[in-house]
């Protein structure tokens, strides 16, 4: 059954972030293993561990790699002015599980490109799912990096060690999103710091030009604060962007189970990815939606044509009602009710058989009885019934074509077999009329 992920993200994210809240959501870590182990990469392993982050017992997910990349180095990225420990995973309270990948054949290339980084993946033994997702946010990544040093996508390349960890991340994310099953990702904001931070170019701002791009590019909501670093990575940034399905969180829900992820680089404020499995307990409004034009150049033979027309493409409910328009003018308020994903189906038939040239939209909350419609045996025969559920019991209608079905058989009143078929449907249904 899938889930729905919300992603809390205060603390900013990262890739490695993002692994570790989902393993400490159950993901499996044995199916992760094989994942990585299948890359046709070397130079890496993961040690997952468990870390006191403010006191919270926390995932950690680390990528060693055999020549350091200075990610985690907050001397290196803000200069040895920056106060803080350099490196979260020393405090690590339980013993690391280190999984070295054994040697394999490598690309030698000391610098990638979007499509070896693919085929890379393309080899893992992984889902078709988590692959395609792998390859999305790894391009999502490309695109910002050609944006920000103003080259085409096909030309960015990727240095060896960095790119192994973003491969190494972001393939570890999309295979526990799997392993998940979860298929909605909510993302209401991503905090983000402020001030200057160090790459192999030089010294850039913060968000650094590719996270700019992916949150441009893709809607992301920025809640800049006031920390000097770097909370919001290129990596974190596309992985939100190639799985966020919604920035809305629902008006009430429950928490299923909650993962917390651990970062490594330490700021004013404790460097956590809190990920929840989340259900909606909103009561569900249907996404009904009233059309209405005024029609006063239409004959009555055409409006007949465009009820029956709009009835058969969906309509929940097709009216008339004469109006008076300017200049007094006798006209029609044609009124239609239907599902948001019939609107523009329905507004096109409106356009293409009237002479209406403007259609208002209008979302409406509604109230509906819980129902089902069902078949039901009777003396007169078989009949369809819709049975509704109120406060103070159930209540049957017989339908309207079923009726009609029994009295064209039966050459009985309409009247009559609607009484019989409604009585004898509330027996059936151990209904007691007072």
């Amino acid at each position: 059954m899938s889930q729905t992920l919300y992603l809390e993200c205060y603390s900013g994210i990262s890739g490695d972030m993002t692994v570790a809240a989902l393993l400490d959501l159950g993901a499996d870590q044995q199916v992760l293993e094989k994942a990585l182990e299948s890359l046709p990469i070397s130079g890496f392993k993961t040690i997952i561990s468990r870390v006191k982050k403010s006191g919270l017992d926390s995932c950690d997910f680390h990528v060693k790699l055999d020549h350091d990349n200075h990610d985690h180095d907050m001397a290196y990225l803000h200069g040895d002015h920056h106060h803080g420990e350099k490196h979260s995973h020393h405090h690590q309270t339980e013993s690391g599980h280190h999984h070295p990948h054994q040697e394999k054949k490598t690309h030698s290339h000391a610098n990638w490109g979007l499509s070896e980084i693919v085929e890379i993946i393309s080899q893992a033994l992984i889902t078709d799912c988590a692959k395609a997702l792998a390859i999305r946010i790894f391009s999502i990544i490309a695109d910002a990096e050609a944006k920000a040093h103003g080259v085409p996508s096909d030309r960015v390349h990727f240095h060896e060690v960095g790119a192994v960890d973003s491969i190494v991340d972001i393939v570890a994310v999309a295979v526990c999103l799997d392993n998940l099953d979860i298929r909605e990702v909510i993302v209401p904001e991503v905090y983000e710091g402020r001030g200057f931070v160090r790459c192999q170019h030089g010294t850039i701002p913060i968000p650094v030009p590719a996270v700019t791009h992916i949150a441009a590019s893709h809607q992301l909501n920025l809640h800049i604060t006031s920390t000097e670093g770097e909370l919001i990575t290129p990596t974190g940034a596309a992985i939100v962007a190639g799985i966020k399905t919604s920035d809305q969180l629902p008006k009430q829900f429950t928490i299923e189970k909650t993962g917390i992820g651990a970062g490594k680089r330490i700021y004013d404020r404790p460097s956590l990815l809190r990920a929840m499995l989340i259900t909606d307990k909103t009561q569900k409004n249907e996404g009904i939606y009233k059309l209405e034009t005024n029609i006063d150049d239409c004959g009555g033979e055409i409006l007949g044509f465009v009820m029956e027309r709009l009835f058969e493409a969906g309509a929940r409910d097709v009216h008339y009602v004469p109006a008076f328009m300017k200049k007094n003018r006798p006209s029609y308020l044609l009124s239609v009710i239907c599902t948001e994903e019939d609107i523009a189906r329905l507004e096109q038939i409106i356009f293409e058989e009237t002479t209406t040239i403007g259609i208002r939209r209008v979302q409406m909350e509604s109230t509906g009885l819980k129902r089902i419609v069902k078949r039901i045996k009777t003396s007169l025969g078989e009949a369809q019934v819709k049975v509704c559920e109120l406060a103070s019991g159930k209540r049957i209608y017989p339908e309207y074509e079923s009726v009609v079905g029994i009295c064209e058989k039966r050459q009985i009143a309409y009247q009559d077999a609607y009484h019989i078929i409604k009585k004898e449907s509330e027996i059936a249904e151990g209904i007691v009329v007072k």
